[in-house]
C-alpha cells in the first residue's frame, strides 16, 4: 500500500513552507492568489486529500489524545508522562504515548499517522521547526510542553532565571571559567539555557564556553567531559542530568576529583541526581504539574495560552569552591 501524501510532500514539491500549504488548504483568503493556485495544483497532482487532516466539524471525538516525547527512556519524561496521564484519566480520556527517538522526521511521521485518529496532541520538547508546529496546529489541537512557539498554547518550567541561578552559584564559589555542554541543536531549551547562561556570565564578568551538541544521554558524557577539560574550565554545566552523570563517570575514570577540582551542574533534577556520587547539583521544576496544565489547555481548546512554572536549584555535593590556581 502506498504512503499517504502529506502537506510536507506538497510543501516540498511546491517550494513553499508547510505552514503556507496549511493556510492554502484551510484559509485560502490569506494566501497570495498565484501561490494559492500553485499549491492547490500540486496538491491535486500528488493526490493530497484534505480529509487526512483535521476532522470535519461535528465529527465524533475519539476520546483519545496523544503525547509525543523525544526519548521514552529518559527519566525526565517520567514525571511529565505521569502528570499528563493522570489529567487525561480524570477527564475520561485515553493517553497514547508516542516515542519519536530524538528524530524530527520520526516525530513528524508519528503525528501525521495519528491526525484524525486522536483528539489532539501534547508535544513534549518537540524537535520540529516552528513552522511545522504551526502547520500541525492549524489542522488539529496542539499544546507544547517544554517549548514555546508563537501562537501555540504551552506549559513549561522557566529556564532563564534558573540558569542565572546556576551561574551565580558557581561564581559565588569562585569559578571564573565555565562551560556549557549543550544538547541537540533542535532542542528549544538548549538555546534558552545557553542564552541565559551566557548573559549571566557576561554580567558576572566570567568566561563561559559552549561545547557540543551532545545527546541528552550519559553515553555522551565521556566525550563531553574530555572536551570540557581541554578548555581549562572549572565549572561544567551539562544540558541535562543524564549527560552530567556521564560526565561524572568520565571524570572519576580520569582521576579528576569532583568538586575539589571541577564542579558539575545538571538540569531537570531527575531522581537519579540524588543517588550518584557525588550527588548532583541540578536545576529542576514541577514538570509533572506542567504536563497536567498542558492537558488542561488541550481540553479547553486554548490556542494561545501560556503556563510558566518556576524552577529551583538543588545544591548538592557536585559543586564546591573553585581550585586555587598555582602561581
Amino acid at each position: 500500500m502506498s504512503r499517504r501524501t502529506t502537506i510536507y510532500d506538497v510543501a516540498q514539491e511546491s517550494g513553499v513552507s508547510a505552514a503556507t500549504v496549511s493556510r492554502a488548504l484551510t484559509q485560502p483568503d490569506k494566501v497570495h492568489p498565484a501561490t494559492l493556485e500553485h499549491v492547490l495544483e500540486v496538491a491535486a497532482r500528488l493526490g493530497y486529500r484534505k480529509g487526512s487532516g483535521a476532522r470535519p466539524s461535528g465529527e465524533r471525538h475519539t476520546g483519545t489524545i496523544a503525547m509525543v516525547v523525544p526519548d521514552i527512556t529518559n527519566p525526565y519524561y517520567f514525571a511529565a508522562i505521569t502528570g499528563a496521564e493522570r489529567r487525561a484519566q480524570a477527564a475520561g480520556l485515553t493517553l497514547v504515548l508516542v516515542n519519536s527517538e530524538e528524530s524530527a522526521q520520526q516525530e513528524r511521521a508519528n503525528v501525521e499517522r495519528l491526525i484524525g485518529r486522536v483528539d489532539g496532541f501534547v508535544l513534549a520538547s518537540s524537535r520540529l521547526a516552528d513552522e511545522e508546529v504551526t502547520a500541525i496546529a492549524s489542522r488539529t489541537k496542539v499544546v507544547l510542553l517544554n517549548r514555546w512557539v508563537d501562537g501555540i498554547s504551552c506549559a513549561l518550567v522557566e529556564q532563564d532565571h534558573g540558569s542565572r541561578q546556576i551561574v551565580h552559584h558557581l561564581t559565588s564559589l569562585g569559578h571564573e571559567h565555565l562551560v556549557y555542554l549543550g544538547g541537540p541543536v533542535t532542542s528549544w531549551v538548549r538555546h534558552q539555557r545557553w542564552n541565559a547562561l551566557r548573559g549571566a556570565a557576561e554580567a558576572e564578568g566570567v568566561r563561559i564556553d559552549l561545547l557540543g551538541p551532545y545527546r541528552p544521554s550519559s553515553l555522551d558524557g565521556g566525550a563531553a567531559a574530555d572536551a570540557a577539560l581541554r578548555t581549562g574550565a572549572t565549572g561544567f554545566v551539562a544540558h541535562n542530568d543524564l549527560l552530567a552523570i556521564g560526565v561524572l563517570q568520565r571524570l572519576r575514570a580520569r582521576g579528576v576529583e569532583v568538586p575539589e577540582e571541577v564542579s558539575v551542574v545538571g538540569y531537570d533534577d531527575m531522581f537519579v541526581a540524588t543517588i550518584v556520587t557525588p550527588a548532583l547539583t541540578t536545576l529542576g521544576g514541577e514538570y509533572e504539574e506542567a504536563a497536567r496544565y498542558g492537558v488542561e489547555l488541550l481540553l479547553e481548546g486554548r490556542r494561545d495560552a501560556q503556563v510558566v512554572l518556576p524552577s529551583s536549584l538543588a545544591i548538592r555535593e557536585s559543586t564546591g569552591r573553585a581550585r586555587q590556581s598555582s602561581t
